[in-house]
């Protein structure tokens, strides 16, 4: 009998079994019967990779002596350091005769296309939600297009063993955002686990016996359909990823939805402007565990890697060489807001990047909106500026964190929102915004709200102390206000936020009341200068920071932009002074994050991006030029 196993998807194992396949029409039946495809999928830090990390290890993926680092799936730098999933993984595990595919997706909007192009390789999905949080804004995002592709679900509420859980009440939050959302009778009636992933164990009632996550898997083989497709039927294989390889080139990773491949066999690839080409197979890959092996056939259900696939894009399908039926192109949500991105043409251009011309610019931009469907590119009227348009300020961090780290230097500008015409209306973009926070800095939050042209939808107050409020802002009035958010409600404030639709254009929103603290001149920064400057405001940099003149060092107590000297040197004397002094009492710059200089700068302001950080600067550096920009822009 054909020896059937589960398979996890990962798409990062960089190690080549070779394994036998049968061409037996009644063994590969056996195959497409023992398979199920099933996408995680939550909020973000609600357990999702952890919960895999637990699965793998209790199907035998990994021997009892093995060293393996916790969330194993995160296997980008960026995700281990941020805590969340970035980029859709898969792998492979073995449980009874059955083999189970499950994608690990994740959990922020911002990553939206990854979600909405892995939901295609899935039959079903697993809802992972905190059973003290409930289901939130981003759960939301993501059952919704489950729901619309008719997937069925099994929900798993996870951390029940936390002090403040709630498993009944989370519950029937899930059970109000299915019916909200339009589900079918089929899709409410999901079965229902508890489960505590960091210790691998699962009950099927709230104050059940914790054991192992054997109800789990059951409850997957049970819930989930295998695959439906025929191996028979002229082959299609539906495209959701195209990852670089040093040896192979591009490689397709993708679901067979119907058909049978083999290794050198010829196909078609169907673009997604209607156009074909030919192309041959040479290497066909499957997936075990979290290694990639070597296959000579895979059918219906099969998520497999393909090289020698040249010019496929995301979305695209492959199919048979005679006679080719492409499948539907896989179509995302519109971006909501954009940034350009220029060349850098600071005085210190070139100093740190390894990539700093325009043509190394667009072509890197170009390649990432090719493997990321939620990304669009566009040139603009100027040469050495590209627009580049996202779903969130998150993601554009993640882009140009990971451009930084490849060795590119450029500029970036402030986040713009995407505005539409209808009716010859102008209309912007709305989200909605869920707000938990402690009740006595309700008023603060909704005094800021109010003055983003918020409008509150829900409060809803809980037992813990808490309240958790819901509002409609414009994609605008958010731009910037996390900082703010964070500091109102000194840290122990919830923000989390999502795409609703496009409303009438809500007039102006005040984003930064502050100015900014400008150097006049280029130089390194003292503490004697820093320190006699301090009542102008919060610096930025430390004493012996290399600065330029245009480049903003501070921000200023008052909402005009102030040029200032942070050179100034003492002049020597024959008094003696203990500079000691002066550097126990200046005050530590402060530290920024990436995503907290995008909210910070304005629409004449510049964040300078090179491999060893970056600055925040004028657009223009010569004030002139800055004053006469200015004026022009109040005309």
């Amino acid at each position: 009998m054909y020896n059937r196993y589960i398979q996890l998807v990962c798409t990062t194992g960089l190690s080549v079994w070779r394994v036998a396949s049968s061409p037996d029409p009644f063994l590969r039946g056996m195959k497409q019967e023992s398979l199920r495809d099933i996408a995680i999928v939550a909020h973000v830090d609600h357990g999702k990779t952890t919960l895999v990390d637990a699965m793998l290890w209790q199907s035998g993926i990994f021997r009892d002596n093995e060293e393996v680092r916790e969330r194993v799936m995160d296997s980008m730098d960026l995700e281990r350091e941020k805590g969340i999933t970035i980029m859709a993984k898969n792998t492979a595990i073995r449980y009874e005769d059955y083999k189970i595919n499950i994608v690990d997706t994740p959990g922020h909007a911002d990553f939206g296309g990854e979600v909405e192009r892995t939901l295609r390789l899935v039959d079903g999905i697993m809802l992972l939600v905190d059973a003290a949080e409930g289901p939130l804004p981003q759960t939301r995002f993501v059952v919704q297009k489950a729901l619309e592709l008719g997937l069925p679900a099994i929900v798993v509420l996870n951390k029940i063993d936390r002090s403040d859980a709630r498993p009944e009440e989370a519950l029937d939050d899930i059970y109000d955002l299915f019916i909200d959302l339009g589900a079918t009778a089929e899709q409410i009636e999901f079965p229902v686990l508890y489960t505590v992933a960091t210790e691998g164990q699962c009950a099927l009632e709230p104050d059940g016996e914790l054991r192992n996550l054997r109800p789990l898997f059951e409850t997957i083989l049970d819930t989930v359909p295998p695959p439906s497709g025929d191996p028979d039927e002229t082959l299609q294989v539906l495209v959701t990823s195209v990852q670089r390889d040093n040896y192979l080139g591009p490689v397709a990773v993708g679901r067979i939805e119907n058909g049978t491949i083999e290794n050198r066999q010829r196909v078609t690839l169907c673009h997604r402007d209607g156009s074909t080409e030919t192309a041959r197979i040479t290497e066909l890959f499957t997936y075990e565990g979290l290694k990639r092996v070597e296959d000579e056939q895979a059918g219906p259900g099969d998520i497999i890697a393909l090289a020698g696939v040249e010019g496929i894009g995301l979305g695209e399908s492959i199919s048979a060489a005679e006679d080719p039926e492409p499948l539907e192109p896989v179509e995302v949500d519109e971006p909501t807001m954009s940034m350009a991105f220029k060349v850098n043409d600071g005085p210190f251009s070139g100093q740190e990047g390894e990539f700093v011309t325009s043509r190394q610019l667009r072509e890197r931009l170009i390649d990432e909106a090719r493997n990321n469907l939620a990304i669009r590119v566009e040139e603009t009227d100027e040469p050495d500026t590209m627009r580049v348009y996202g779903r969130g300020e998150l993601q554009m961090a993640i882009l140009i964190e990971q451009m930084r780290r490849e060795g590119y230097e450029f500029c970036v500008g402030m986040p713009q929102v995407i505005t539409k015409t209808v009716d010859g209306q102008r209309m912007e973009p709305y989200e909605v915004a869920e707000i938990d926070i402690p009740e006595k800095f309700m008023g603060e939050v909704m005094e800021r709200l109010g003055e983003r042209k918020g409008q509150m939808q829900t409060m809803e107050h809980q037992d813990s102390g808490r309240v958790r409020l819901v509002f409609q802002v414009p994609s605008r009035g958010l731009i910037g206000y996390r900082a703010k958010f964070l500091t109102d409600t000194k840290g122990t404030g919830l923000l989390t936020h999502r795409f609703d639709e496009f409303g009438p254009w809500a007039d102006d929103i005040p984003h930064r009341t502050t100015g900014a603290l400008v150097a006049d001149r280029k130089g390194e920064a003292t503490a004697y200068a820093l320190l006699n400057l301090q009542d102008r405001g919060e610096f930025f940099v430390a004493p012996g920071d290399k600065v330029y003149q245009g480049m903003i060092v501070g921000e200023n107590n008052r909402p005009q932009n102030l040029d200032l000297n942070v050179t100034k040197e003492k002049k020597l004397t024959n008094m003696r002074a203990a500079a000691a002094d002066e550097l126990e009492r200046l005050p530590p710059p402060r530290d920024m994050s990436l995503e907290e200089a995008i909210e910070f700068i304005r629409e004449d302001e510049l964040i300078e991006i090179t491999p060893e950080g970056f600055r925040l600067r004028k657009r223009y550096r010569d004030p002139k030029k800055r004053k006469r920009s200015n004026m022009e822009a109040a005309r």
